[in-house]
Order: C-alpha cells, then structure tokens, then sequence
C-alpha cells in the first residue's frame, strides 16, 4: 500500500475523530482554527494535503498533541497558556493592558480577562447585548465602576457584578490596579 495515502488517510480519520470527540461542528472548527470550513471538510475528506501551518492551527483548536497526530494522541488534560503567549487586546481603553485568559471557544458567551491598569487608566465600554453582565474582582489598588447612573469604588478582593448592556467603564484614578474581569453574555 501506499505509504504516503495511508498517512493521508490516518491523518484525515483522527482530525475528524479529534472534532467529533469535542462535539464541535465544522464550522465551530473553523472559527477555532482560522482555517476555512471548506478546508476543514477537504482536509477529512482525504481530499486536500494541509500545509503544517494549517495542521498546526487544526491541532491547536483541536487540543490533539501534533506530533502525536497520526497516532492518535491527545493533549495533555491540563492545558497551560504560560503568562509570557496568553494574547493581548491592543487599543482598548487608556493606560490599561487586557490580557485574555478564556479560551478562544468560550468568545461571545464567557470570557475572562486579567486587567491591569497604569494610574489613570480607564477602560470605557459600549453597550454589549442585551442581558449582558460584567463580575469584576479587584486584586491590586483600587478602581471606580460605572454602570449607566451607578457608581462604586472596589478596593482589593473586593467584587462588582453590573450590567454592561449600558455604556460602563472602569477607572484606576488612585493609582495602578489589577483586576479579573468576567463577562458574561446571555
């Protein structure tokens, strides 16, 4: 046989095993990966060679180990994002660096993030949708809520949950803070 269309084949049967298993769609795949849904349903299919590039971004959204691909192997079952590769949100807000800790799946429904402010750093929001929620906890210094009329001042371990379907934002005026942020989208 073939050694090369058995590899292909191998390949094909554990990404489709891999996203089967995760009870994800093709297209929940694609917006995990960056890779097209028509590539993901060739690429199963047998039908298309992926570049390593893709089958990196496949392995990653698939938590499959990638140099274990072909036999099948799966990532370790704790996954750890080091502090140095968690991405960052850029041009948001004012003195204040947003680093997202929520896996890429969760988008749109849970997200966490870990908030850091320089002294006079504010994050100023728009409206999310409809029934959305913010869980604010304060690890460092202090900051001011604002949720549409409300305002609160947190100091550390302190928590707010507010509203964020109305324009709010978050203030480090006394000095630098740290906080975690939740969103919750219903």
């Amino acid at each position: 046989m073939n050694t090369r269309a058995n590899i292909h084949d191998r390949l094909a049967a554990s990404l489709k095993e891999a996203r089967k298993s995760k009870g994800l769609s093709l297209d929940a795949v694609a917006k995990l990966s960056g890779v097209s849904r028509s590539m993901v349903s060739q690429i199963e299919r047998g039908e298309s060679s992926p570049t390593v590039a893709t089958l990196w971004n496949l392995t990653q959204a698939l938590q499959v180990d990638f140099a274990g691909l072909l036999e099948g192997r799966t990532a370790p079952g704790i996954e750890v994002i080091r502090a140095e590769a968690a991405p960052v949100i850029a041009g948001r807000g004012q003195g204040v660096r947003i680093r997202i800790l929520s896996p890429a799946e969760a988008a749109g429904e849970h997200e966490v993030y870990d908030l850091r402010f320089d002294a006079g750093g504010r994050l100023v929001s728009d409206p999310h949708g409809p029934g959305c929620r913010e869980h604010l906890t304060v690890l460092e210094g202090a900051v001011t809520v604002v949720s549409g009329d409300d305002v609160q001042g947190l100091g550390v371990g302190d928590t707010a949950r507010y509203f964020a379907d109305r324009p709010h934002r978050i203030e480090a005026d006394a000095g630098p803070a740290r906080a975690i942020l939740i969103v919750q989208n219903s």
